[in-house]
């Protein structure tokens, strides 16, 4: 059955990156539509100024990553905050990636901080805890590219964990009363990307021993089309 996918695009890639990459609801696009040919796309920029949808529009929302953190005063910040909770009241599912797992978690009582244990970049391999139903394929461990400093610390109540690292407490989760579901991890970004990301931080967030030992992990494989399976057969399954 077909869906519309409503992107929140709340970042994107840095200035000297944007002539080189396409945007963040572009990649999805590209991540997701091989998974489910009968999904559709729109995107609202809120950092551009865009307005939030109306929550009893949206078919479903993804909401992306971004360079900000949740204790960042961006004006659209608080806005995306009560469309999280109206869309929650809604049972509109509901994804977010990276920054939208940490949003999501703050609008709904979450503790979300800049983590004591620094930058997470490079392939992470997570230890997945529970499965569900829309799982499907999935093995002890799951991995994905990385780029954060945020993290969830504390879920909101009627949250189950679903994976975990050394690294990241709280990578994924699904949330038990509402359709929705949130990913730390970029299944959405090439390796080619991610490199290029890196190495746009080197001798500022980032050192180059660090951006050089994170590019070597991404010869590892990566989970991103399992990932895309997932989230397709969650958003089939929600609307139910």
């Amino acid at each position: 059955m077909a869906m519309r996918l409503t992107i929140i695009e709340t970042g994107r890639a840095p200035g000297l990156l944007r002539d080189r990459f396409p945007r963040y609801p572009e990649m999805f696009r590209t991540l997701l539509s091989p998974a489910d040919a009968a999904l559709t796309f729109n995107a609202a920029a809120v950092l551009d100024g865009e307005a939030l949808p109306e929550p009893e529009t949206c078919e479903a929302v993804l909401i992306t990553g971004s360079p900000f953190g949740v204790y960042d005063s961006m004006p659209w910040m608080d806005p995306l905050r009560a469309f999280i909770r109206a869309t929650a009241a809604a049972r509109t599912p509901l994804v977010g990636i990276c920054f939208g797992h940490q949003i999501i978690a703050d609008a709904l009582g979450g503790d979300v901080r800049k983590s004591e244990k620094g930058w997470g970049i490079g392939r992470h391999t997570y230890e997945v805890l529970e499965t569900r139903d829309w799982m499907e394929g999935a093995g002890q461990t799951l991995s994905l590219a990385v780029s954060h400093q945020d993290q969830v610390i504390t879920p909101p109540r009627a949250v189950t964990t679903l994976a975990r690292s050394s690294h990241t407490e709280h990578a994924m989760l699904a949330y038990d009363d509402i359709p929705a579901i949130t990913i730390q991890g970029h299944p959405e970004f090439s390796d080619t990307y991610v490199s290029a990301l890196y190495n746009n931080r080197r001798g500022k967030a980032l050192t180059g021993m660090q951006v050089d030992g994170a590019i070597a992990t991404l010869k590892q494989p990566v989970d991103s089309a399992l990932v895309a399976r997932w989230i397709t057969r969650f958003l089939q399954t929600a609307r139910r």
